[in-house]
């Protein structure tokens, strides 16, 4: 997801979407423990989504 598009969600939807995508990044986690993960990018792209979504938070309460 992009930055510009997470900026436009509410503070309450960011924190939804952020807990959403680390429960999904923990499924991944065990996939690959199991040997079952196929699509490895996924996970980092998964990691990046949770950084983006911190530093927008980040920036909604330096506005306030």
């Amino acid at each position: 997801m992009k930055a510009s598009k997470m900026r436009d969600m509410s503070k309450e939807d960011l924190v939804l979407e952020e807990s959403e995508l680390r429960k999904q990044l923990l499924r991944l986690r065990f996939q690959t423990v199991a040997g079952q993960l196929e699509s490895g990018p996924k996970m980092r792209a998964v990691r990046r989504d949770i950084a983006r979504i911190a530093t927008v938070l980040k920036e909604m309460e330096g506005t306030k």
